[in-house]
This record gives C-alpha cells, sequence and structure tokens, in this order.
C-alpha cells in the first residue's frame, strides 16, 4: 500500500494541532505557546482511496532556522522526504504567518495553503478571499476551520489531488533586488547536479553563507555541494557593491515581509472598525504595569490554592485504597508461606513507596496540569513572559524563563522539558539550573504542613492570614532566588547578553475543556508520574534495608542519620532530615515519612494525619521555630529529584549540566539555612 508523506507546518498557534487531530483521529494537545510541538508527530489517514502519513512538525516562524523547533522543522521540510507540505496559517493574522508560506513555497515541492480558524475571522470582521489568495501564491489553498471540521474534506480532496500531480515549477517567487537575482540565477546554472532540493533555495542559501544547511543538503543529495571559484567570484562581485552575506539575508527577509503585507493587503477585508478591540480591553488589565504583575499573581494564587485545597480529598481517597491494597496484598505472600524479608522488601519497601509517591503525587498533578493548560490554551501564559520580560532581561536571561517558571510550580521536570522554548542554548542552560529554585507540587505539602504546625498554632485568630502570608512569602523567595541566580550565572560560567526574542501575543481564545483534560492528564500527569514511580522503586527496596537491616545494636538507617547529623545541626537541621532528603531523593512528598519512619524507629514508612501529634514527635526530636523556619527553606532549596534530574540529563545531554542544576539550588539552601541557624 502507497503511503503519501505530507508534513504539516505552520507558525505557533495556527491550530496546527487541531487540523491533524481532526485528520488522523490522535488527540494531539492545541498548544497556545511557541514551541509547544517538539518533534513531529505521525498520524495516519484515508481520502478517497489514498493514504497518507501526516507528520505534524515543529512550529516555526522562518525556515531561517532561529530556534530548535524552527532548525527541527526546516530539516523535516527539506530534507525529511515529504512529498507535499500543508501550511497552516491563521485567518485572523494572515500577513503574518505568509512570511513562512512564501519560504516553504520555494523550498517544497508541493506546497498548500490551509487558512484556518474562519469563524474567528468572521467573529473579528475580517473575510479572506481565497481564490485571490490561491491566484496571488500561486499554489492551492483551502479554508477551514478546524474545530468544527468544517472544510477538511474539500482540504483532503485538493491535498489528493496536489500529490496525484507532477511537481511544477513555482509560477510566483518574491522578487529580489536585480543584483541578488542575477547572482541567483547564476548560481543556479551552476548547480545542475542538484536533484532533490530547490536550486533557488539552494542558491539563496549560498549567497547568505548557511554553513549549516549546504551542510546538510549535501549529505540530503548524497553528493557535495560545492561552491568553487566561479561561485565565489559571483560572491566576490556582489560584495564589492556592498552586498555583504549579511545584507544579502536582511534583503531577501525584507523582499518576503513586503510581499506578505501586500498579499495580505489585497485577499483580507475588514467590515468592522477594530476587529481586535477585545483582545485590546484585557490586554490593558493582564499587560498594564499597574495591573498585570497583580493579576497575574492572583492567578497563580488561585492556581495553588485550587490545587491545594483540591489534591487533599482525592489524595486520601487514593492513599487509603492503595494502602488498603498493599495489606491485601501482604497477607497474600504470608498465607503462600512467603519469607518475611521478602514480604518486607516488596510490600513495606517498594510497592509502600510506590503507594505513597502515586497517591501524593497524582491528584495535584491532575488538578495543576489541566490549569496550567487552559491558561496556555486562552492566550494568558505569552503575557506571562511579557511582563515578566524586563525581570529577566535584567537578570541577563530570557522572558521565557517566566513559562517556565510558572511551569515548574506545577512540577519541576515539566518545567525543564518547557525550556525548549527558549532559543539561545546559554539562557535555556540558565532556565533548566534555575528551575528547580521554585517549589513544585511535591513540596508544597511539606511546606504547608510545617508553616500550620509551627506558625498557625503559634499566633491565635490571625493564624489562616499570617499562614497565607508565610506561604506567599516562601513563593517569592523562590522566585527572588530565580532571578538572583540567573544573574549570577549570566555574569559567571554562562556570560552573555541577553538575547531578544519574538514574543508573540495570540489572540485569547476559548480553551477546548474536553481536549485540555484528556492531553493534560496523558502528556503530562502520567508522564512525570511514570518517570517518578521509575525512581521510586529502587528507592522503597534501599529505605527498607536500611530501616531494617541492623549493624550492631541499631540499624542502618540510625547509623547513617547519626553521621549525617553534625552536617544537619550546621545548618539548622539534624542528620534525620538530611537522610530523609536524600532518601527522598525519587520524590519530595516521601521526605516527611522517611523522617517520621526514622525518629518512631520503624521498619517502614509512617504518616501520621493529626498535626498536633506530628508537630508533637517534631518538637519531642528538637524541633524549634528555627528548625522549622530552616526546614522551610531547605525544602525550597535542595537537589531536584530524581525525576527532574532525569529529564534534566535528557534535555542538556549533558552529564557537567546535570550536576550544576543538583548543586547550585544546594549551595542555596545550605547557604540560607547556615545564616538562618545564626541568627536564631
Amino acid at each position: 500500500m502507497v503511503e503519501h508523506l505530507v508534513a504539516l507546518a505552520g507558525n505557533p498557534n495556527v491550530g496546527k494541532s487541531t487540523v491533524f487531530n481532526e485528520l488522523t483521529g490522535m488527540k494531539q494537545h492545541t498548544g497556545n505557546w511557541a514551541g509547544k510541538t517538539v518533534s513531529a508527530a505521525e498520524g495516519h489517514f484515508e481520502h478517497d482511496g489514498v493514504n497518507f502519513i501526516l507528520a505534524d512538525i515543529p512550529g516555526a516562524y522562518s525556515l531561517r532556522a532561529n530556534s530548535a523547533e524552527e532548525a527541527a522543522a526546516r530539516d523535516f521540510i527539506c530534507f525529511g522526504g515529504a512529498e507535499a507540505v500543508v501550511v497552516v496559517c491563521d485567518a485572523t493574522c494572515l500577513e503574518r504567518n505568509l512570511n513562512l508560506v512564501l519560504q516553504i513555497i520555494e523550498s517544497a515541492p508541493r506546497t498548500m495553503v490551509c487558512v484556518n480558524l474562519l469563524d474567528e475571522a468572521k467573529a473579528k470582521g475580517l473575510r479572506i478571499d481565497l481564490e485571490l489568495l490561491e491566484q496571488l501564491l500561486g499554489v492551492p489553498v483551502s479554508g477551514v476551520t478546524a474545530r468544527s471540521g468544517k472544510g477538511i474534506r474539500e482540504m483532503c480532496s485538493r491535498l489528493c489531488t496536489l500529490v496525484g500531480e507532477p511537481v511544477k515549477k513555482i509560477s510566483v517567487h518574491t522578487a529580489l533586488p536585480e543584483n541578488i537575482e542575477s547572482a541567483a540565477a547564476m548560481i543556479d546554472a551552476k548547480l545542475d547536479y542538484i536533484r532533490k532540493l530547490s536550486k533557488r533555495t539552494v542558491s539563496l542559501r549560498i549567497l547568505t553563507g548557511d554553513e549549516e544547511f549546504l551542510r546538510k543538503a549535501s549529505e540530503y543529495e548524497g553528493t557535495e555541494i560545492v561552491v568553487g571559484d566561479e561561485i565565489n567570484g559571483i560572491l566576490a562581485e556582489l560584495s564589492e557593491k556592498g552586498y555583504t552575506k549579511e545584507k544579502i539575508a536582511d534583503c531577501i527577509i525584507t523582499a518576503d515581509v513586503e510581499r506578505s503585507r501586500e498579499i495580505a493587503r489585497l485577499a483580507v477585508r475588514s467590515t468592522k472598525g477594530s476587529p481586535y478591540r477585545r483582545d485590546r480591553k484585557l490586554d490593558r488589565i493582564f499587560l498594564s504595569r499597574r495591573f498585570g504583575v497583580p493579576a497575574m499573581l492572583l492567578l497563580l494564587a488561585l492556581v495553588m490554592w485550587i490545587t491545594v485545597a483540591g489534591a487533599n480529598y482525592p489524595s486520601e481517597i487514593l492513599g487509603n485504597c492503595l494502602f488498603a491494597l498493599g495489606d491485601k496484598m501482604s497477607e497474600g505472600l504470608v498465607s503462600a508461606g512467603a519469607p518475611g524479608w521478602l514480604e518486607g522488601v516488596l510490600i513495606q519497601g517498594v510497592y509502600k513507596v510506590l503507594a505513597w509517591v502515586v497517591s501524593v503525587m497524582l491528584p495535584p498533578m491532575a488538578i495543576f496540569f489541566p490549569m496550567f493548560t487552559l491558561l496556555e490554551d486562552a492566550g494568558y501564559l505569552p503575557r506571562i513572559a511579557f511582563n515578566l520580560d524586563r525581570c529577566f532581561r535584567c537578570s541577563g536571561a530570557c522572558g521565557k524563563q517566566a513559562i517556565t517558571m510558572a511551569m515548574g510550580f506545577g512540577c519541576n521536570a515539566c518545567g525543564v522539558t518547557g525550556c525548549r522554548i527558549i532559543d539561545s542554548k546559554r539562557e535555556r542552560l540558565i532556565a533548566v539550573i534555575t528551575n528547580s529554585l521554585v517549589p513544585c507540587n511535591g513540596r508544597f505539602p511539606t511546606i504547608i504542613a510545617i508553616i500550620t504546625m509551627f506558625f498557625v498554632t503559634a499566633t491565635g485568630k490571625f493564624s489562616s492570614v499570617l499562614s497565607a502570608v508565610v506561604l506567599l512569602a516562601v513563593i517569592l523567595l523562590g522566585v527572588l532566588m530565580t532571578f538572583l541566580v540567573s544573574k549570577l550565572l549570566s555574569v559567571t560560567v554562562l556570560k552573555g547578553i541577553p538575547s531578544s526574542f519574538t514574543l508573540e501575543l495570540p489572540p485569547y481564545r476559548r480553551p477546548q475543556i474536553g481536549k485540555v483534560l484528556i492531553r493534560s492528564i496523558f502528556d503530562r500527569t502520567i508522564f512525570v508520574l511514570i518517570r517518578a514511580c521509575a525512581a521510586a522503586a529502587p528507592c522503597g527496596l534501599i529505605i527498607w534495608i536500611l530501616a531494617n537491616v541492623d549493624a550492631g545494636d541499631k540499624s542502618l538507617l540510625a547509623h547513617a542519620s547519626e553521621f549525617l547529623d553534625p552536617f544537619g545541626r550546621f545548618i539548622g537541621l539534624d542528620g534525620v532530615i538530611i537522610l530523609g532528603f536524600i532518601l527522598g531523593f525519587p520524590a519530595n512528598e516521601i521526605v516527611v515519612p522517611i523522617i517520621l519512619m526514622a525518629y518512631l524507629a520503624q521498619g517502614s514508612l509512617t504518616e501520621i494525619a493529626d498535626t498536633s501529634e506530628l508537630r508533637h514527635i517534631l518538637t519531642d526530636n528538637g524541633w524549634d521555630l528555627t528548625t522549622a523556619v530552616c526546614m522551610i527553606i531547605f525544602t525550597l532549596f535542595h537537589f531536584p529529584c530524581a525525576t527532574t534530574c532525569m529529564t534534566i540529563k535528557k534535555e542538556t545531554g549533558s552529564l557537567k549540566w546535570t550536576a550544576v542544576s543538583v548543586i547550585v539550588p544546594l549551595v542555596v539552601g545550605v547557604l540560607l539555612c547556615s545564616i538562618v541557624s545564626r541568627i536564631g
């Protein structure tokens, strides 16, 4: 069975993944932030007996790659072997999208334009003349509303016709200054050995000195693209006329922009005075100097409150079910005559830790990630980057780090993955290293419990207010340290000038709640949970061995805590607490249960639901207000969990930067705890 490979391209936020979902039936998440799709997702579909493989490639603004996503999109379009490219455009901002369309038309053998979001354009009073647009571009153009499926069948029919036709010579291309056009034509004549790629594209890349493209083009063609004496002579003549490689690139970009503007002027009509009136009104609030940051903090506080408050009851139910199942499994092993050590290892060790991690991590993530994704789909997250851009630029970092930091409040591993949206490698590393300086949902239960036990009970009727103030102060401390450490890194090991970036403010849209719920759970929640469980299982074995194997008159756990006690005391804690953080490396949620297990000298993880009883146990083991403050600080600033470390290694491909990401927050925590313990 013959299948035609088709690439689905487009700017970020144009509904590309929605088109993909509609065609293939796969439920890809439709994000509203640049760089969401970081690798090509493939799906299959059939129309009128023609079979297709559809690749949803990363969103890009240009084929002149400025980021990892744009490089991936360029490589797939130019060297991925696609028979055709469908370029999805946003009908509400067609001019901005046409720049990429013009580049793809000159690079791909067959190109088709899909103008999406016609319903939103109509609501804004915009009318797209699709027939005229097709004439101006010289390629097939179809209009669709992918959310409702309107126009999809007609688009598929035209796609079937496109892949069934022989490749046609480009009938329309962007006119460049005469000297550049002449030079490109002369170079084109020297490239008669080019068989797969567009000669004009290669010629223009030679003129702009794009060595990376030429290297990959040579590999794709199977023969080296030689820039010999004759071509060098053409380049020298251009240079004598003042056309350097940089100026040629600027001329090409300018020509594409001007042509995009002219095409949009002719093909788009507005029946309303201001189609973006609603967006402008909302932006006066969310982007204003007076209300922007307070609104952002209010939304963040609301998300956190819903996450923490909403997760308590589901966590309790899930925990009870999982631990009850563990008891049944334990009884089954005993009834089957299994030795006690085997039951201890499998149930009291591995299973109990896994059950604890799942019951504590799953509910808050299942609440936080859908809410975060709703803000993403609604178009609000880029506004956060806009509001915090100045702060991050002053720190020598990139404004997009605001988004990855916000993702870190839900899960640092997801925040690290989100750093892919940052174009500069230097700034991407800064964002990765500092992401663990904000508390994830695994650290919030510990912080809130300590605040409740040591601040609420001591302050009477104003306890709840002070508790909220302390929690907000902890969050703001994490944000402040993110700025400070980013600045320190930017002037030392990651020295450099903050880069500028194109900040797209997409229109506000009504989120697709059903798809948000499905994809946020499967793409993010389950992804993080699987990694956490993979790290928690072996840790459960180690914890059980340390707690149940004696050396002399004490368990290995007691010996280890005694060994760590001098260091713990130095920073205002104790050896048991330090050991709890070390053994809690797979997941922050099990740190307190490990501490209780050691204090009570029990052989498995211990949970105490009554906060007054818990406070009594802690104070009996030497805790005071200073210890509580140091515990909050160290919970906020210590090494990332195993899941985050695994993600950092995967994203950076370097053990060096993984080690730096572990050391930096740990050093911050040790220094601050040492200072507090001396003051206390």
